[in-house]
């Protein structure tokens, strides 16, 4: 069987390493892009969805949310109806950062693109949301306390 997992990582990790680097200059540390870009596109986000969309645990992302809050990039303000939620807001610095961050992913989309065609675009991101939804799958299994089989 292919690889592709492996090769999925390197893709991924290699990004990272960039954006970390490349955004070093806006004072975001390892990660956090991640973090406010999500914030960013959907004002009042709560932590916990937030920690889903970025497959992460909710310690992971109470740690970075708190980075970015010290940091001026995000404000976290109390639900309306339940005091007990806190929603999520970019302040003005982190959504003055958003379109550098969105910039970078448009370019390293376009990088990693580089001659393919449409139709391969379109079938690489079908296959590509596959893969992932069965991930998700074992992602969510696995949160809950659950041991896959092997």
């Amino acid at each position: 069987m292919k690889d592709i997992l492996r090769e999925i990582g390197m893709i991924a990790r290699a990004l990272d390493s960039i954006s970390n680097i490349e955004f070093k200059e806006f004072d975001l540390t390892k990660g956090q892009y991640l973090y406010l870009v999500r914030i960013c596109e959907n004002p009042g986000i709560i932590q916990e969805k937030l920690a889903e969309m970025i497959k992460v645990d909710r310690t992971t992302a109470a740690r970075a949310i708190k980075k970015l809050e010290m940091s001026g990039f995000i404000e976290k303000k109390d639900d309306q109806q339940n005091k007990k939620i806190n929603r999520l807001f970019p302040t003005e610095r982190g959504a003055n950062v958003y379109p550098h961050i969105k910039r970078e992913n448009e370019y390293s989309n376009s990088v990693a693109l580089e001659g393919f065609s449409e139709g391969e675009i379109e079938t690489l991101v079908h296959l590509l949301q596959r893969v992932r939804r069965n991930v998700e799958k074992d992602w969510e299994y696995v949160k809950k306390g659950n041991k896959r089989t092997y």
